[in-house]
């Protein structure tokens, strides 16, 4: 997947989840969100600083996308 200038590409999901690990293409200005650091810093817990592929954030797709509309207004 290429991804444009200034948006990052990322993995949301559970494995225990039915819908799974789904990919979202979100603008790097919404790393900065207070709710995003907090999972942020999750994902660091759980991964590392240290992981191939695209950033992985451990939540649930339901619950990323509750944060990402709580982000976006």
């Amino acid at each position: 997947m290429k991804v444009k200038k200034g948006w990052l590409a990322i993995q949301v999901g559970l494995e225990e989840e039915d819908v799974g690990i789904q990919k979202f293409v979100i603008p790097i200005s919404y790393l900065y969100h207070p709710l995003l650091q907090k999972l942020l810093d999750k994902a660091h817990d759980v991964y590392g600083y240290h992981v191939d592929g695209p950033l992985k954030l451990p939540c649930s797709v339901d619950d990323f996308l509750h944060i990402s509309s709580e982000v976006i207004l």
